[in-house]
């Protein structure tokens, strides 16, 4: 299971990356709001690259925009493969994908808390991480739905509702095929 979310994974936040950036610059052409080297600056700073103000670093801005994504991609490929999928795992899934940019921004210095942002900032990030996440979970969902239902829907099937005695499933039935 692991090593299919490996590779459905990056294949996945790949996608989400693409379209988030497609979307990213529709928007840039409506709003008129310029590119963001904060991806970059991040990596720099954790990497110890040298930084260069001034200095536009597309190439570096690049790999850590679809490295991240795709890396990202990984996790929502574990959910999917283990039943947790459809709107709701990617909902969720968001809010990881916005925790992970403010962690990395935030230790770095290189941003700042969101809550300081102005309001019009905060709804285009947002908005953003969302297609992301829903593009990744979409990709993923349909790349584990290959493989059928995963552990946690299977355990749901025998039973369906909450119940304290439901019990997990055999563990030789817990992975399917």
């Amino acid at each position: 299971m692991i090593r299919r979310a490996l590779w459905q994974g990056l294949i996945a936040g790949s996608a989400g990356g693409l379209v988030m950036t497609l979307g990213e610059k529709l928007e840039q052409a409506v709003t008129g709001r310029p590119d963001s080297h904060v991806p970059a600056r991040v990596l720099q700073r954790l990497t110890g690259l040298p930084e260069r103000p001034g200095e536009q670093p597309v190439a570096v801005n690049l790999a850590m925009h679809y490295g991240q994504a795709a890396l990202l991609g990984v996790l929502r490929s574990i959910m999917a493969q283990t039943g947790l999928r459809g709107p709701v795992a990617s909902a969720k899934f968001a809010v990881v994908r916005i925790t992970n940019d403010q962690i990395l921004e935030n230790a770095t210095g290189v941003g700042a808390p969101p809550m300081t942002w102005p309001r019009g900032e905060r709804v285009v990030d947002v908005l953003h991480k969302a297609v992301y996440a829903f593009t990744t979970g979409a990709v993923a969902d349909a790349l584990a739905a290959r493989h059928g239902p995963g552990p946690g829907q299977r355990h749901a099937s025998l039973l369906p509702g909450r119940h304290a005695d439901a019990g997990p499933l055999p563990r030789q039935d817990a992975y399917g095929r």
